[in-house]
Order: structure tokens, then C-alpha cells, then sequence
């Protein structure tokens, strides 16, 4: 589907959606728990769906309510080799598998192509080093084997998504482990969240050196109510409109939330001087609305940007890509991007998603300033599945055709 927008100044109050780190977090923790908890606050995007189809896939009960889900932990068991379709969601793929490796002798995870080819690589050598064996083909991996405790190493620059799996399964198993995350270490941020998390569900992991946790073995999750705070990533869009001139009242953000990508509003205020230098390594998942931003100011430079190969997109090559349109050439590298100061023009030709929802919400910002059409937009089912109405309802002039 595309999206035709016209140049407008979006004005009025904006409420901001689930943060869906938090959401898949507490979601796990109350199906690993031997009770009832309850959600609020949970949006249904296909992330969060997708959390959802292998919480039963893990023998847990999902029941969605008026405004989130209950949740009732292992009240039946599954059968010898469960199936976890995890969709296109990174997050959910990377959290469960040394769940279900800590649970199933056997395991399958299903997936879109994409998700598969953006890899699983920290697992295989943590794996191969305990007997797991690991089968993968376009839209799916198997796993036979049982995950053991011990003493793992993970790199710190590749995903925090990884420890955090380990993380979530590792004080299950009978006896104590231990987690040393390899600098450099970027995302901490989401690691303090899942500590945050597991903390509320009554799991003790201790952070005994500088990016080395202890995690004891035999621990129970217990039940849980809990509410879902407020998603910095997906405000981060209507920070930047209020950087371009829009008038909107941003509510439903913690100010004292652990979410890393709170640091958008620091970030928006450098790219407002003369020759930001901004690192995206703890925040990667603002880079696409950054560049944008600083493509309608007077451009910035960015680093920390290898890890946006990775994405539902390889992030850096679609802005590049995507600004060439606007009439910006971006400069990309391993770890570098540079968006020029050049005037930014209406684009002659539709915006492409990349199939990935934080490419159309960045340019979805950038026509608002010139017009024109993006294509794909069901894209942002993914995390923020309201994001064209709540522009519209701020007074956007946006129409859609098929």
C-alpha cells in the first residue's frame, strides 16, 4: 500500500505507543512463570504477535483483554519438538532459543527469509561449544540438543538481543552460570532493561564485574501484573517533526525509563548545531529517523553504524538509497555515515519501505517537508501499526491507494 503526503505542519498531542522492549521482556518472564499475570498497555503489533504465537508454542496460555493479556505459565506441555514462529521479529527469535534449548531436547523456529539471513552466528558458536546441533534452511532453524549451565562469552557488538536470551533461560537449568559479555559492549542499555525485567519476575542475576553476570541455577519466575511503559523508539519520529517546526504535545514517556533510545531528545538538539558528531552504538534503532532529521537541518556525521546491516533492512544502504531521492548523498562506511548539508528536494519517485517500518516512519518525517508518495507502508505493522493515523490525526494530510 502507498501513502500520499502532502507538506503539512502537525500540530496537537501525541500519546506515545507500548515501548515493545519492555513488552516482549515481561511477556516472556510471565510464561516462563508458574502462575497467572496480567498486562496492560500492550499494543498488537507483529512483534508482539509473534511473542505471543510462541508463548504458546511454549506451553504457556496467552489471552488477550481489553487492553493487554493474561498470561498463565506452563500449564500444559508440548510436544517433543515445538514449532516457534517467530515472523519476521529478531527479537523474539533471538529471546527464545535458549529457551526452548533450555526446555526441549528439541526445537524449530519458522521465520521470514529475512529473518533468517540476518543470522543467529553468536548462537552457533555458543552452541557448537555444548553439543547443540543447529539445522537451518530459507524459513527455518532446528535445534537438537539441551543447553547446559557453564561459563559463556558473547561479543558485545552484534546484538544485546543474544545475552538477553541466554539471560532469560539461563537460571532454569540446575546449575550456575555465568555470562561475560566481550567488549566492545553497545546496546547496554537493553541488557539493563532485561535485568530490570527479570528482576520483577523474581529472577536474581548479579552483575559481579564490569559486563560479567553471575546467574544462579534453579530459580522460579513468579507471576507478575505489570504495565508496559511508554516506547521512546517509536516517539522518536514526532520529536523530529517538533525539530522541523510541528507543535506537538508528546506524553506517555518515562523520563526515568532504562530505554537507551531516550537519549533521542540529546541527539536532536546536536543535530541543530553546526557539525554534529553523533555515536548511534547504544541506539541503533534511531539511526534511520537521525538521518533523516539531519538531512532536513545542515547533515551530521554518525558512527557505530555496522550493526545496521543487520536490521529488517541493511539500514544505512536504504537511507542512502532513499535520500539520493530527496536529492542528499549520503556517504556510507563500515561504521560511518554522512549526510551532506544540501538542500532537500521533493522526491520525483515513490519512497520504497525496504520492508522495514523505521525506514517509513524516518521518510514518512522528510514528506511532510516536500511531499510525495512511500510505498510499502504496511511496513510499520511491525512495532507501530497507528503510526499513519496518529500523523494524520495531528494533522497531516495523508491519502492511500493500493
Amino acid at each position: 500500500m502507498k501513502a500520499i503526503i502532502k507538506p503539512s505542519r502537525a500540530h496537537g498531542k501525541f500519546c506515545a505507543p507500548p515501548s515493545k522492549s519492555f513488552a516482549h521482556r515481561i511477556m516472556i518472564c510471565a510464561a516462563l512463570s508458574g502462575g497467572k499475570s496480567k498486562i496492560s498497555n500492550l499494543a498488537e503489533s507483529q512483534d508482539i504477535l509473534a511473542t505471543a504465537d510462541c508463548i504458546s508454542a511454549l506451553g504457556a496460555l496467552f489471552e488477550k483483554t481489553e487492553n493487554g493479556a493474561e498470561i498463565t505459565g506452563f500449564v500444559k506441555n508440548t510436544d517433543a519438538a515445538p514449532v516457534f514462529p517467530c515472523r519476521e521479529s529478531g527479537s523474539t527469535l533471538r529471546f527464545f532459543i535458549p529457551i526452548a534449548c533450555a526446555l526441549f531436547d528439541s526445537s524449530v523456529f519458522s521465520g521470514s527469509q529475512r529473518l533468517i539471513e540476518r543470522g543467529i552466528g553468536i548462537y552457533e558458536d555458543i552452541f557448537n561449544n555444548v553439543g547443540i546441533k543447529i539445522e537451518k534452511n530459507s524459513d527455518s532453524i532446528a535445534f537438537k540438543g539441551r543447553l547446559s549451565a557453564g561459563e559463556y562469552a558473547v561479543c558485545g557488538n552484534v546484538s544485546s538481543q543474544f545475552i538477553s536470551g541466554l539471560m532469560f533461560a539461563l537460571p532454569l537449568l540446575s546449575g550456575d552460570s555465568k555470562i561475560t559479555v566481550l567488549p566492545p559492549v553497545e546496546s547496554k542499555p537493553y541488557i539493563d532493561i532485561t535485568l530490570s525485567v527479570l528482576r520483577d519476575f523474581g529472577i536474581e542475576i548479579s552483575e559481579t564485574a564490569e559486563n560479567s553476570y553471575f546467574i544462579e541455577g534453579n530459580q522460579r519466575y513468579i507471576p507478575k501484573d505489570a504495565k508496559v511503559e511508554g516506547d521512546w523508539s517509536n516517539a522518536a519520529p514526532f520529536f523530529a517533526l517538533n525539530a522541523l517546526g510541528a507543535d506537538i504535545e508528546i506524553g506517555g514517556l518515562s523520563e526515568n525509563s532504562l530505554q537507551g533510545d531516550k537519549i533521542v531528545t540529546e541527539y536532536i538538539s546536536a543535530l541543530k548545531k553546526p557539525h554534529p558528531a553523533i555515536d548511534l552504538s547504544f541506539c541503533p534503532d534511531l539511526a534511520p529517523v537521525l538521518f533523516s532529521l539531519s538531512a532536513a537541518l545542515s547533515g551530521g556525521e554518525f558512527t557505530g553504524t555496522a550493526r545496521l546491516k543487520i536490521k529488517e533492512s541493511d539500514r544505512a544502504a536504504a537511507m542512502k538509497e532513499e535520500l539520493f531521492k530527496f536529492g542528499i548523498n549520503a556517504e556510507i562506511s563500515e561504521n560511518r555515515v554522512i549526510i551532506p548539508n544540501r538542500t532537500l528536494l521533493p522526491p520525483k519517485e515513490p519512497i520504497s519501505s525496504h520492508n522495514d517500518h523505521r525506514i517509513v516512519m524516518a521518510n514518512a518525517i522528510l514528506l511532510t517537508l516536500t511531499g510525495g508518495v512511500i510505498d510499502g507502508i504496511e511496513a510499520v505493522n511491525k512495532s507501530f501499526p497507528d503510526f499513519f493515523e496518529a500523523l494524520a490525526s495531528l494533522g497531516v494530510d495523508i491519502s492511500y491507494e493500493n
